[in-house]
């Protein structure tokens, strides 16, 4: 694992502002927030310190734009959603770069990022024509029964730092086609991709207020948007406790909340898998971005008959991969923060305390070449028991631990032991299994004999403590919708 990095001078400070009501602003405060590369840890960027009344002036400019908004034909909409996507694609070199240098993924993952920014944001224009509703017979006469779709008003928008190009777009895409208008706030440790996608939006003409984007940090702006009588709905992507957090901060004023949150994700290889394709399946659904991704394969399970050789193909594989400066396309890059390769160090060193065994990695990387920045080996651990904490917590970095198992009912059951209920993984080639994993498997999205990367057209959603709502799709489209009832009687 070799690589050298390429240090940002310090005079290259980029300072952002806010975007509220179709102008930037540095808002209420004088304080501003550093952004971190965290490759090698140079601040190359900073953004206003938000306030609580930075948050309600934001949402006050999306309740004025709302209802002109609203009036505006759907289709109508989609053309300055899809004039943003254009922009977007236009702008995909320097998006891509943004991400990199504040996000921490390999530039050429940035680069999908943002290719799915331009589906994420397409796809919701393509839905503008697709807005249904009911016409019912009533039990009266010369009586109709109307069942219409409608926005939810002003809808706020808080995303996690993993993906923030591609979250951002993953909701302003349907939650402006569908009419509602937006405020949106990234995560403290990557709030730029955000505001580049405002200063699209402004470039193409979104009319004013429409979309908003506010920076800051969660226990104050992000606070104030949940909790705002002048929000109506609430879609976040994050962790299992801001999730939580926001759920409670929004009963007050029963809030429509949307939560993608945490996984735990099961990587099943039975005794009939293609053990070649599961291998470079298993890596990519760990690996990609550095393990950062809910959907990433978060713990093994492995039929003893197959184990062994799947072990000697997956651990080499893994001793190979090469990081370096993400901008050079390594295999990984780091972790996005300080405290995040903390965490990921913690578990490593409490599964091996516990009776892990070491089969690559086990280490941050703190010398030479990584002796600035976040950086943590590609690992795999072997463990003996599915109560161990390695296998019950999220892990979110490049760890993967595995176990043997002796039969596809001792995976399932292992599977479904877990709080979370996003995605599972499953190599088999009998189909009477797969037909049973839809009974068996308290997962809300499964990936048979194939690695992580949920399409546009599907429903991205979690189960249990990985989240209510969902996203993609003609069902996560219809969540930024809701239903009016009206009886017209003639």
């Amino acid at each position: 694992m070799t690589g050298s990095l390429q240090a940002t001078r310090a005079e290259d400070v980029t300072h952002y502002q806010m975007y509220i009501d179709g102008a930037w602003t540095d808002g209420r405060s004088a304080d501003r927030s550093d952004v971190e590369n965290p490759a090698n840890e140079v601040v190359f960027a900073t953004v206003p310190a938000g306030t609580a009344e930075d948050a309600v002036a934001a949402l006050e400019a999306a309740r004025r734009a709302q209802p002109a908004w609203a009036a505006l034909p759907p289709i109508v909409r989609a053309g300055y959603v899809n004039d943003l996507a254009a922009a977007v694609k236009r702008e995909k070199a320097h998006l891509a770069r943004v991400v990199v240098l504040e996000q921490g993924k390999p530039l050429n993952q940035a680069e999908g990022e943002i290719d799915a920014v331009i589906t994420f944001l397409t796809f919701a224009a393509e839905s503008a024509r697709r807005i249904e509703g009911d016409i019912l017979p009533s039990d009266f006469q010369n009586e109709e029964v109307w069942i219409r779709r409608v926005p939810f008003g002003v809808v706020v928008g808080l995303t996690a730092w993993n993906y923030p190009a591609a979250l951002a777009a993953r909701k302003i895409g349907p939650a402006l086609v569908a009419g509602n208008t937006m405020v949106v706030k990234g995560h403290e440790s990557t709030p730029l991709s955000a505001l580049e996608i405002a200063r699209l939006a402004h470039e193409v003409g979104i009319p004013k207020g429409v979309l908003n984007v506010v920076t800051g940090d969660g226990r104050t702006v992000g606070d104030a948007l949940v909790r705002s009588p002048l929000s109506a709905m609430i879609t976040m992507t994050g962790s299992v406790r801001a999730g939580r957090e926001i759920y409670a901060a929004g009963a007050h004023e029963l809030k429509v909340v949307r939560l993608e949150l945490g996984g735990k994700a099961p990587f099943i290889v039975l005794d009939d898998a293609d053990i070649e394709a599961a291998v470079e399946a298993a890596i990519v659904s760990r690996f990609t971005n550095c393990g950062q991704i809910c959907t990433c394969n978060e713990r093994m399970y492995l039929h003893r008959s197959i184990a062994e050789p799947f072990l000697d193909k997956f651990v080499s594989r893994v001793k190979q991969m090469r990081l370096a400066d993400p901008m050079t396309n390594p295999d990984m890059g780091p972790k996005v923060n300080r405290p995040e390769v903390d965490k990921v160090e913690e578990i490593v060193n409490d599964a091996i305390a516990a009776g892990a065994e070491v089969l690559a990695g086990g280490h941050r990387l703190t010398e030479g070449d990584f002796s600035r920045g976040h950086w943590f080996e590609p690992t795999v651990l072997r463990v003996d028991t599915n109560k161990a904490s390695v296998m019950q917590r999220e892990i979110f970095g490049p760890v993967a631990p595995v176990m043997t198992v002796d039969s596809f009912e001792q995976a399932l059951s292992f599977a479904n032991d877990s709080s979370y209920g996003l995605s599972a993984y499953v190599y088999t080639n009998d189909l009477r299994r797969v037909m049973r994993l839809s009974r068996e498997l308290a997962f809300g999205e499964l990936y048979v004999n194939r690695p992580c990367g949920e399409l546009v057209q599907g429903f991205h959603t979690g189960w249990k403590h990985s989240g209510l709502g969902g996203e993609d799709g003609k069902y996560g489209f219809d969540g930024y919708l809701r239903k009016q009832t009206t009886y017209v009687r003639w």
